[in-house]
């Protein structure tokens, strides 16, 4: 017996595909989605039900012609070949013709709402037209068309297309309704299929190696592959990431090798999530440092399970104690200490312990028991993607459902394409690659962005479509502001249910003001919303920090600390809220009032330029002289003063004279030179960065 899909019989029948599941959930008929497929017999039991909701609608409205019997009443006439019943007497009573109204929703893919009503003419045109065609159409000069598109905003020529809906719009100034057609797939299409639990079979883990720089992430991954990755790299650093699939004994393991963990929070931002263990590779000669503790700290915000790797255990200076003692002070407890971290020593350099760090990941991936179903159309993620030279766009893809092969169409976030080539870690070309396999695709329309979902669909035309729909939807998000947490809309927010949680990350001068803070913000917590501290570090606030603020919808909070004119940027493209302060007491009430939905501040402070100092001059009358170069924005003479070496705050107060050569100056510009003395403070250092800030009045 024949199969058609749900979603092929929605479009004969002119039906939403959900709207028709519905109807076949009423038959009886189980269907996953609209993907799936049901035999003729289930089909024409549809379509029978379908037309006996029409037949009870074709009711003809009785005139009141004198016959009391018949007045008011409805009769069912089949409509007879030829001219129409409307004017006619049928049996003695008047028939007056009803008009139809099709009303369709809005929210139907490729529909358009539409009213056919008496004296409009009807016609069908595609999802675009070009010019030409639509003045062909309604039977009107091309410039005609032309003039009332300029008066809609649309600049367009003789031959090119314009959208669908416009052309309807046009259409029915000249008295015809124009029925626009799409086909009946959107992102719906893409419903996430329920797997057969029969189906799923156990796959390799997939594993991220972080740490801090220099610590011998890559040197350790080199020794577990027996090659040389390293020495391919600019300086011995790795600066892209790399998927290899390692073999260890009958068993397989997935290892991603990033450059840090930006990479991996920036995937992690854009809603991908790959890796199920992370390798946390600490140096035995060096420590804790910084990025330890943040890539700790990213690796608890994204929930996956660590292995600590203390690394370089052959140096004569190592001291794997003291390293097990500062990560018990960052709360990674290890296993030998009474905690529930897996910890390995190893050496990248002498392959000391690597065999023992390889059983424990195969281990933690036991007890995670990971599976996937191979049998059905492939997902994966992008890890990395390029644009090269000869062979165009390129994904590093991570399969991590079904099978992808060679000639599937696929769409991967807005780029739509077919699999032409595809390559392994080894550059060996290969037919098709099973769950957790790091295979490079070629053959994508556009170079994707790391961490966009690859989808295998039926054909071409889909993955155009899809990928097209979303286009159109990013085009559409640019243009409205993300929807970010901050201080002024936290009390919204929370009342509507939408904040149940508020994520801090905290960045001070000193370690023990980070404490501090954490340990007073986390105490405002009530029974509407949590304070959480997800990471806290000493130093200038960085483009990291803002993107785990982005990917967990977290607040910055500065104290006596600065955020670079990187991070500045990211945080106004990604709508991250950043506040710095330079007493705590001013943080804590801050946060306090915007959750009791009280805060209302009449003044916000605005940077409005930064200098250099690039020379000092000791005049004994006047005291230190700053000898300027203006980076950004402009210094004027009534602004406060910020003093910032190294990304700390060290003074704040007013601008005491501000001189273009010898003459006073109201304000200096960008790219201007200019010497600046700072009122009561006079221990200024070349390098040091003079922030110059207003504040600005908010209307109540």
């Amino acid at each position: 017996m024949a199969k058609i899909r749900v979603y092929e019989l929605a479009k004969q029948l002119q039906l939403p595909s959900k709207e028709l599941v519905e109807i076949l959930a009423e038959l009886g008929v189980e269907t996953k989605n609209h993907m799936s497929t049901i035999n003729e017999k289930e089909a024409k039991a549809v379509k029978e039900l379908l037309s006996e909701k029409k037949d009870d609608d074709k009711t003809l409205e009785v005139i009141d012609d004198g016959d009391e019997e018949q007045a008011g009443t409805k009769v069912e006439l089949k409509k007879p070949k030829g001219k129409p019943l409307e004017g006619k007497e049928t049996d003695g009573i008047k028939v007056k013709k009803k008009q139809t109204k099709v009303d369709i929703k809005k929210d139907v893919p490729g529909q358009v709402k539409a009213q056919e009503s008496a004296g409009k003419k009807t016609k069908e045109i595609g999802a675009e037209i070009t010019v030409k065609g639509l003045a062909e159409t309604l039977g009107v000069s091309a410039t005609q068309v032309i003039k009332k598109l300029i008066s809609l905003g649309v600049m367009a020529g003789l031959n090119q297309n314009i959208d669908g809906e416009i052309a309807a719009d046009i259409g029915r100034e000249y008295g015809f309704e124009l029925m626009v057609k799409k086909p009946d797939i959107g992102e719906d299409y893409l419903y996430e299929e329920i797997d057969d639990p029969t189906k799923m079979k156990p796959r390799s883990p997939v594993v991220t190696v972080m740490g801090h720089v220099d610590h011998g992430k890559t040197s350790l991954l080199d020794s577990i592959r027996k090659t040389k990755v390293t020495e391919k790299e600019a300086g011995g650093i790795t600066q892209h990431i790399g998927a290899y699939k390692v073999k260890i004994g009958e068993r397989e393991i997935v290892f991603l090798d990033t450059p840090g963990h930006e990479a991996f929070t920036a995937m992690r931002a854009r809603g991908a999530q790959v890796t199920d263990i992370a390798i946390l590779v600490v140096a035995a000669d060096d420590g804790v440092m910084p990025q330890t503790i943040e890539a700790i700290n990213h690796a608890r915000a994204a929930n996956v399970a660590l292995v600590v790797a203390i690394n370089k255990i052959d140096k004569p200076n190592a001291n794997p104690d003291r390293v097990k003692q500062e990560l018990s002070d960052q709360g990674l407890l290890l296993e030998e200490w009474g905690g529930d971290a897996i910890g390995v020593t190893v050496s990248a350099h002498t392959g000391e312990g690597i065999e023992d760090l390889l059983e424990m990941v195969l281990l933690v991936a036991d007890m995670q028991e990971l599976k996937a179903n191979p049998d059905r159309n492939a997902v994966g993620t992008v890890i990395e993607a390029k644009l090269d030279k000869g062979r165009g766009p390129v994904a590093t893809v991570l399969v991590q459902k079904g099978t992808l092969k060679i000639g599937d169409s696929i769409v991967v976030g807005a780029a739509s394409g077919k699999v032409r080539a595809m390559t392994d870690d080894n550059g060996r070309r290969i037919p098709k690659a099973r769950p957790s396999t790091p295979v490079e695709v070629i053959g994508l329309s556009e170079v994707p962005d790391a961490g966009d979902m690859l989808v295998v669909t039926e054909d071409d035309k889909t993955a155009r479509h899809i990928a097209q729909e979303r286009k159109d939807r990013i085009r559409n998000t640019m243009l409205k502001s993300n929807q970010r947490v901050s201080l002024e809309d936290l009390f919204s927010q929370i009342k509507e249910g939408r904040v149940k949680e508020l994520n801090i990350i905290i960045k001070a001068d000193v370690h023990g003001s980070v404490e501090a803070i954490r340990q007073s913000i986390e105490k405002l917590s009530n029974d509407e919303v949590r304070i959480k501290s997800i990471h806290g570090g000493v130093g200038a606030i960085t483009e990291t920090d803002v993107m785990l603020a982005a990917a967990s919808n977290a607040i910055v909070i500065g104290f006596n600390v600065r955020p670079d004119s990187n991070a500045v940027q990211m945080a106004n493209h990604e709508k991250v809220d950043i506040r710095t302060y330079r007493v705590i007491y001013d943080a804590i009430n801050d946060l306090e009032a915007a959750i009791k939905g009280m805060l209302d501040p009449k003044f916000k402070e605005v940077v409005i330029g930064k200098a250099e100092v690039r020379a000092i001059f000791k005049v004994s009358s006047i005291g230190t002289i700053a000898g300027c170069y203006v980076q950004e924005g402009k210094i004027q003479r009534n602004g406060g003063i910020r003093v910032v070496r190294e990304g700390i705050v060290i003074f704040e107060g007013r601008i005491e004279s501000l001189k273009r050569f010898k003459d006073d100056a109201k304000e200096v510009v960008q790219g201007y030179e200019c010497g600046i003395s700072v009122e009561a403070f006079n221990d200024i250092k070349e390098g040091d960065i003079l922030e110059c800030f207003v504040d600005q009045e908010i209307p109540r």
